[in-house]
């Protein structure tokens, strides 16, 4: 049985940060809940209580929410409608597809004056003779039953009628107390009787196979008895150790050390490899704030942190961090890292500069400094090849 805590009701609280005493709605539906408990002790300021496609079978514990304006129990085991009495808000109760048979319990909700709108769609009970002139004439606060406006006339037209329809009723949900009796007892019988043909099956399939293709009744037991199938299916599919390892974190760096590239966001950038530095520019949200970003810096790798998703590139030469700048664009918002290299590259410094060694009579002058021959550039575009080289094939 599914229960009612205090850690259930906080994980449903999150658009109020978590907080259930200052709650004003909570959505606990689908939940396989069957007993309504501890709600109006720890959320007495509720008005929006929304419990449909559980497994209650009653109403209750619930008189303490006075200010509750609309209650939804729909698709749930109650037969009867009962201690709602003190919730004096109540403006719409809906319990539409439930198994209430007894309709005269609606008369339980006399004392609700705020009550405008009830539903009960889909109740052994809609099909009495003269259940809507009952329920119209018994609670005349309404002003809708069943999602169907109450006219004045109507309304009129039941009251006369009461006298006569009530004796109606009550012999009606008295047949079906009777029926609800039988189908006890029936449903019961073959539950135990599937249950010892289910036993005598080894294979779990097999088992399985045998208890979906029964036949069964509509009714709270079985709908019960689905429920708690279905919860052990999903046990079995999931991972029974509870010390199970965390998520595995996505690698950074190769075994041997060297920095892997990622872009686990697939942000969008460009790198540009220059004489004496690199350039990047990484297109981050244009809207998305600063403090949500985070540059690291270090000798042979960048890594950009934008909402806890990693971007990370390395380079081949290394880089002086201290002298790399990281700044971003108050128009696009893109971030722009220049990385300052250790070493100048001559080779792109050349490339970006022909005119330099566009005469090869000073390529080996050194203007008087040892240490600039051996920063000469050779010029290959006059270079020969033999004569006696072989043409490619």
């Amino acid at each position: 049985m599914v229960l009612i805590t205090e850690e259930l009701v906080r994980k449903k609280s999150e658009h109020n940060e978590c907080l259930i005493s200052t709650l004003e709605e909570i959505s606990l539906h689908q939940e396989d809940i069957e007993v309504i408990e501890h709600i109006q002790n720890w959320c007495r300021d509720l008005k929006i209580l929304l419990l449909q496609s559980n497994l209650i079978a009653r109403l209750e514990n619930l008189h303490k929410l006075k200010r509750l304006e609309y209650l939804n129990v729909a698709i749930n085991n109650i037969e009867r409608v009962e201690n709602l009495e003190g919730c004096e808000s109540l403006n719409k109760l809906d319990l539409t597809l439930n198994f209430i048979g007894e309709l005269t319990s609606v008369e339980s909700l006399c004392g609700n004056h705020n009550l405008h709108e009830l539903v009960l769609i889909g109740n052994p009970c809609v099909d009495y003779p003269h259940y809507r002139d009952y329920v119209v004439a018994t609670l005349p606060q309404l002003n809708s039953l069943d999602c169907v406006e109450i006219t004045p006339s109507e309304r009129l037209q039941a009251l006369r009628q009461l006298t006569k329809n009530r004796p109606i009723i009550v012999q009606k949900q008295a047949d079906h107390t009777i029926e609800r009796d039988e189908q006890r007892i029936r449903v019961a019988e073959q539950q135990s009787a599937l249950a010892k043909r289910c036993a005598g099956i080894e294979d779990e399939e097999e088992r399985l196979k045998a208890f979906w293709q029964a036949k069964s009744e509509h009714c709270p037991e079985i709908r019960t008895e689905i429920a708690r199938q279905h919860r052990l299916g999903r046990e079995r599919h999931e991972t029974k150790s509870p010390l199970d390892a965390p998520k595995q974190q996505r690698n950074l760096f190769a075994p041997c050390g060297r920095p892997y590239n990622l872009n686990q966001g697939k942000l969008p950038f460009t790198f540009q490899d220059e004489a004496d530095h690199y350039l990047l520019q990484l297109e981050v949200y244009r809207h998305l704030d600063t403090s949500l970003i985070d540059v690291d810096v270090q000798t042979l790798y960048t890594r950009v942190t934008v909402k806890k998703k990693i971007f990370q590139i390395a380079y081949i030469e290394e880089v002086k961090p201290d002298e790399s700048t990281v700044q971003r664009s108050q128009i696009t918002g893109h971030l722009m890292v220049r990385l300052k290299k250790l070493k100048v590259n001559e080779l792109l410094l050349v490339k970006k500069s022909p005119a330099k060694s566009s005469a090869p009579s000073d390529a080996g002058k050194s203007n008087g400094k040892p240490e600039e021959a051996f920063r000469a550039v050779v010029d290959i575009s006059n270079i020969c090849a033999p004569e006696d080289l072989p043409d490619l094939i």
